[in-house]
């Protein structure tokens, strides 16, 4: 869009300065008629970069209401849950503080959208898409504890500790993970599709997938990782929840083992690319637009630290353009291109 605009005012730039030149009538016949023809084609030109960028915002447009829709339904039924007036409520209002706590809901909104494109009712995805979000928040609660990265601020305000407790937090760190596979098991499907969902958030969320991946993170605090030492913690701390959202998209749907493989790549390199572009962040982004401090990993293992910003910046455009060349099994796939365009360049 950039490039499209940036070409456009420079053929704007050179039509006008062609009808300053014709309308003064001083240059000879035939340098007249090369102008003339240069400005028609300029025009012919410049018409067909606004038809582009015409197409260009409509997709956007199409993508925003998509996503607006997506994230509708996932905050209706996630402020339907633990409302219960129960002794624990105490328990509830923890749980629910980090929740709806806003977000980009990008896990739940994936499952969604892979489900959508491969047939099935994504409606009836959302317990699904909604356990994921549950247990991505989980991890959000335990990671800003004070034995992990001890975090006083996250999305905007302050942790779940640091307002209820430590105790308070782990617990209700706990019971969203609980609950997370109890919505789960409860979602209108056909039980096998429960089973095969329930099996892939198990396997990604805990000891071989995002919990492990914390614990490869914490052990490397006092090493120096080479590039595949920080490609496993990546891609089992960010990289495992997101692939488990796509695929379980994919299953809610029935889709085929096709689908299902070219999801799983989807995912890994735009989960590589999500936490790349995270820890750019961390450099260089604005505390009050992403809500938490910065510069509070520059001394952890990551790829910015490996490699500095440019290189990275290169590698986030590879991955990217990975995720998206693994999408070409599926049709209507417009939706999941934007998206990993739109992550890539994110600012929070």
């Amino acid at each position: 869009m950039a490039e499209t605009s940036k070409s456009f005012e420079a053929s704007m730039e050179r039509l006008e300065t062609i009808v300053r030149q014709l309308e003064q009538g001083n240059a000879p016949l035939e340098e007249s008629l090369k102008l003339f023809q240069e400005g028609t084609a300029l025009v012919q030109s410049c018409a067909k970069l606004l038809d582009s960028a015409e197409q260009e915002i409509v997709k956007l447009t199409e993508f925003h209401d998509q996503i607006a829709q997506y994230r509708a339904v996932i905050e209706a039924f996630l402020q339907a849950q633990f409302c219960q007036d129960l002794p624990q409520k105490r328990l509830f209002d923890a749980m629910r503080y980090s929740l709806l706590a806003g977000g980009k809901r990008i896990r739940p909104v994936l499952t969604l959208e892979f489900c959508r494109i491969c047939g099935g009712d994504w409606q009836s995805a959302i317990p699904f898409a909604c356990a994921l979000e549950m247990i991505h928040t989980y991890s959000l609660i335990h990671d800003d504890l004070p034995c992990m990265d001890n975090d006083d601020y996250r999305r905007g305000r302050l942790t779940n500790h640091k307002v209820f407790g430590e105790a308070l937090a782990v617990l209700a760190g706990d019971g969203l993970l609980t609950a997370a596979f109890e919505i789960a098991a409860n979602a209108p499907a056909d039980p096998a599709v429960t089973v095969k969902a329930i099996r892939i958030l198990s396997e990604q969320a805990g000891e071989l997938g995002m919990v492990g991946g914390q614990v490869l993170d914490m052990d490397a605090e006092e090493q120096e990782l080479t590039e595949q030492g920080i490609y496993d913690i990546q891609c089992r701390k960010t990289g495992a929840l997101i692939q488990a959202a796509c695929q379980i998209g994919v299953v809610a749907a029935n889709g085929t083992e096709q689908q299902l493989d070219a999801a799983k790549t989807y995912a890994q390199n735009l989960g590589l690319a999500f936490q790349i572009r995270d820890d750019m962040l961390d450099v260089l982004g604005d505390a009050a637009k992403l809500g938490k401090a910065t510069h509070v990993d520059e001394q952890k293992n990551t790829f910015v630290r490996l490699y500095g910003i440019g290189a990275c910046a290169k590698m986030i455009e590879s991955e990217t353009k990975t995720a998206i060349e693994a999408l070409g099994c599926f049709e209507n796939s417009e939706f999941l291109v934007e998206m990993a365009r739109q992550l890539a360049l994110r600012e929070y």
